[in-house]
Parts: structure tokens; sequence; C-alpha cells
């Protein structure tokens, strides 16, 4: 099935606001459940599960028509792995790595996604969108930014574990926007739910079932609730890529963690750092570029 792959109307635009959005407020929710004993790995099951229901309504819009020929399983399947797999990694390598470090290398996976797309696809933009791009980027940096913590690093294997999700990620990406001049949307997201409930004994064996788990409202409930979020995100942004190009989609997604400020300053009262707020001034500047 072949899409759209030109940005001759706006709707890659919707689709990547609501992925934006709908991100960025699962970023400033997520730790609810976290910090009141619901350890991540678990609120990544409870992710996988909700993101059931959405391929339903997916798969809804199309008659339930999925494609399974061998080349839709296989990039269904890559995209779904890639993205599933290099979050169950991220754990791994923020039980030993520091988070500082970590999350600015993997908030730039969108990097890999446009040497892939400009290189391979040969996508290409106006002089006024790559002012967005390079400014999108510089702002995912930035408002990735944490405070140094006082801790002790083994080893560098967590070096390597976030290298290989900004990898990971960056491929994803690529392969999601190759997909979609290949097969419906419907039929990706569909394959990438399956591939994420199919990583769920993992994440079961990487949780501590011997520390207090909260099985109250706010734990497994809770997280479903604001999981649903990160679902409806994914799906989203495979629209998003199917309309608009992967070197403005993916940096463009990527600019979540500016809604996660301003929620967490209205709702826990937390300025934002310096750093931030600079990135937060450039990513209205890349989505006002992207936009107009």
């Amino acid at each position: 099935m072949k899409s759209r792959t030109g940005m001759k109307n706006n709707l890659w635009l919707i689709y990547a606001v609501v992925t934006t959005i709908t991100w960025g407020i699962w970023g400033a929710l997520i730790e609810i459940p976290e910090k009141a004993g619901f350890p991540a790995t678990l609120g990544y099951t409870m992710w996988a599960l909700t993101m059931i229901p959405c391929a339903l309504i997916a798969l809804k819009l199309i008659k339930f028509k999925l494609e399974y020929n061998l080349e839709s399983v296989f990039y269904g399947t890559l995209i779904g792995l890639t993205g599933a797999g290099g979050q169950l990694i991220l754990f791994e390598a923020l039980r030993e790595g520091p988070a500082y470090i970590i999350f600015p290398i993997v908030s730039l996976y969108p990097v890999v996604t446009i040497i892939l797309s400009v290189s391979i696809l040969r996508e290409t933009a106006n002089r006024r969108s790559w002012i967005g791009i390079i400014l999108a980027l510089l702002a995912i940096f930035l408002l990735s930014y944490m405070k140094p913590e006082k801790l002790e690093v083994k080893g560098y294997l967590w070096l390597g574990l976030s290298v290989l999700v900004f990898v990971m990620w960056g491929v994803q990406g690529f392969f999601m926007k190759v997909a979609n001049n290949k097969m419906s949307a419907e039929s990706i997201f569909t394959y990438m739910a399956l591939s994420g409930i199919l990583l769920i004994p993992f994440a079961l064996m990487m949780t501590d079932f011997e520390q207090n788990i909260n099985w109250g409202f706010k734990g497994p409930y809770l997280a479903a609730m604001i999981q649903v979020l990160n679902a409806v995100g994914a799906l989203t942004l495979v629209y998003a890529m199917r309309y608009g190009k992967a070197i403005v989609v993916s940096p463009m997604t990527s600019l979540s963690p500016m809604i996660t400020i301003v929620l967490s300053l209205l709702i826990y009262a937390v300025m934002p750092n310096p750093a931030m707020m600079i990135g937060f001034g450039l990513a209205l500047v890349a989505i006002y570029l992207f936009s107009t």
C-alpha cells in the first residue's frame, strides 16, 4: 500500500503535534506510579497492554485487513522490537549509569533517523526547515539536561547500552518511514503492539519482585491510564511518518519534554534549570519554523 510521502498537507503536522503533546503529558505523569512503588519495568508491561486497544482501533479503520505478507511482518516487527527493545535496554543502562549522561545521549536519536533518511531515502528540506531541524536537535539535548548526580559508576557497560538505544530508536524512525511507503500505517502499529507484548516476559524478569510493589490504584491502574498516552502518541507518530518527512517528524516529536516542563511547573512547582529554559525557547522557534 503506497502512502503519501510528500508534505503537501498539514496532516503530518497535526499527528506530530498530537504525539508531542501526549508524550509530553506522559513524561510529566509517569513518575507518579513509580514514586508510589510501581517499578518502571512493570510500567512497561502496562504500556504494552495499552497498545492493544489502540491497535484494535487502528485495525478497525482498515476493516481489520492486516497485511501479513513476509515484507510487512518483517518491517512491522523490526520497528516494534527496536522501539520496545530499546526501552528495556534503557532500563538496564539506568541501573548502573548516570541518568544525566544517558538521557542526553539517547535523546539525540533523531540524528540517526535524519542521516539515514537523507542518505538513503534522499529526503530534502528547504533552508527554513533545516534551521528548524538544527534548532530542534539543540533543544532536544538541552531539554534532556539533568543536574549531575553523585553516584558510583561501575564500568562502561551503561555507556555502550546508551549508544545502542540511541541507534535502535534512530533506526526505528527510519524504518517507520520506509515501511509507510510499503504497507499501511495501521498494520505497522499492530506489529509494533505485538512486538511490545512479546517482550513483556523480559520486563518481568528485570523486575525485582522482592521489593514492596504497589498493586493498588496508584500502581498498575494509574500506570495504565498514563501509559495509554504513550500508546496513543506512538500511533499518531506512525501516521505523522506516513504523511511527513522523517527528517522533520522525528526531531519535532522528540520535543515532547517542553510539554513535560510546563506541566511539571504547574503540577509540581518544579522550576526548570537554565539549560532547559534555553532548550524550551529553541523548541518553540523550531516548531514555528516547521509549521509555517
